[in-house]
C-alpha cells in the first residue's frame, strides 16, 4: 500500500463508485441555483436532470470554488494518519482553485514538517481531468513513490487530450461566452461549437459545425488525427455528457473506429460544476495523445 494518498475534486466528473474502486480522494466544490447552495458531490444531492430542467426554467447557476480552509481540513486527515499527500487540482484555465490548495499546503507543512504535499494544476477540466487521475492511479498501483508519481504527471498531463461540442448553446450565450446574436443565428443554422482545452488549461472555441451528426464526425476525426498510434490507440478512453442520447451515440462510433481501446469507453454525466456554465447538450471525448502546444 502505498504511503501517500491521491487527491482531486469532484470536477474531476467521475462516479463516487469509481473514486472509490480507484481509491481516490476527493473534495467537492459547491454551485447554487437561485442563491440555494448545494454540494457538486458527483450528483448525489441532485441528479443532472433536475439542475438542467431548473437551468432551463430560468434558475440562476453559479459556482464556488474549494475554499482554503476547506483544503487544509481535507488535507490535514491524511497527514495525520502519517500519509504524503498528493493532489490534482481543476485546471488554472478554468478555474482559481489551485492558489487555494498551494496556500493550505504552505501553512500545513509548517505543522506537518516530515511529511510530502504535492499541488499539482491538472490543466484539464471534466472526465478528461478523472482519465488523468485514472492514469495516476494506476501509476501508483504500480508502485510509484510519490515524487516520480508527481513528475509523472507534470510530464504527461498535457498529452492528456480533451475535445468538447454542443448542441445547445442556451448557456454559452447566458455566460457571454457566445454573443446574442452569434447565438441566435447559431441556433437558427443549427450550429454546434466544437472546443478544446488549450496547454494553459483554457477552454477554447476551434470550429463552427452545423448539425449534430456532422459535428460527431468532426468529433471523431479529432481523435484519429491525436491519439496514440492513430486508430490502434489501446489506452483509455472517457466521455463526459449532458446529454446521454448523444453521448451513447459518440461512445458507438469511438469504439466502432478504435476497437483496441483499454476497458471500452466510460461514459460519465458531466459534473454540476461544469454543467453550470454549460448547461445540456454538451459531449467531451478525452483521450491520451499528440501533446497539447496551442
Amino acid at each position: 500500500m502505498a504511503d501517500y494518498i491521491v487527491s482531486c475534486e469532484s470536477a474531476a466528473d467521475l462516479s463516487p463508485e469509481w473514486m472509490e474502486k480507484r481509491d481516490l480522494k476527493y473534495i467537492c466544490f459547491t454551485f447554487s441555483l437561485n442563491g440555494v447552495e448545494y454540494k457538486d458531490d458527483l450528483w448525489k444531492s441532485m441528479k443532472p436532470d433536475e439542475l438542467y430542467r431548473r437551468m432551463l426554467a430560468g434558475e440562476e447557476a453559479k459556482t464556488a470554488q474549494v475554499a482554503l480552509t476547506e483544503y487544509a481540513g481535507h488535507f490535514r486527515k491524511y497527514l495525520e494518519q502519517g500519509k504524503d499527500v498528493l493532489h490534482c487540482t481543476l485546471s488554472t484555465g478554468i478555474s482559481g482553485t489551485y492558489n487555494a490548495a498551494v496556500l493550505a499546503a504552505s501553512q500545513l507543512r509548517e505543522d506537518f514538517p516530515d511529511r510530502k504535499i504535492y499541488i499539482i494544476d491538472s490543466l484539464a477540466a471534466s472526465s478528461g481531468y478523472g482519465l488523468l487521475m485514472e492514469g495516476v492511479a494506476d501509476k501508483r498501483d504500480e508502485g510509484l513513490p510519490v515524487e516520480e508519481l508527481a513528475k509523472w504527471i507534470e510530464d504527461h498531463k498535457l498529452n492528456l487530450v480533451h475535445w468538447f461540442f454542443s448542441t445547445d448553446l442556451t448557456f454559452y450565450i447566458r455566460g457571454g461566452r457566445v454573443s446574442k446574436t452569434a447565438g441566435f443565428v447559431g441556433q437558427v443554422l443549427s450550429i454546434c461549437p466544437l472546443l478544446n482545452v488549450d496547454f494553459k488549461g483554457r477552454l477554447i472555441p476551434r470550429e463552427k459545425i452545423r448539425t449534430k451528426k456532422k459535428v460527431l464526425r468532426r468529433q471523431l476525426e479529432k481523435m484519429i488525427e491525436l491519439a496514440d498510434d492513430g486508430v490502434n490507440y489501446s489506452g483509455k478512453c472517457f466521455i463526459s455528457q449532458s446529454d446521454v442520447e448523444t453521448g451513447e451515440e459518440m461512445k458507438k462510433l469511438v469504439e466502432e473506429t478504435f476497437p483496441n481501446i483499454q476497458g471500452g469507453v466510460q461514459v460519465f454525466p458531466i459534473g454540476a460544476t461544469i454543467g453550470s456554465h454549460t448547461g445540456p447538450g454538451t459531449v467531451a471525448l478525452f483521450f491520451w495523445g499528440k501533446k497539447r502546444e496551442d
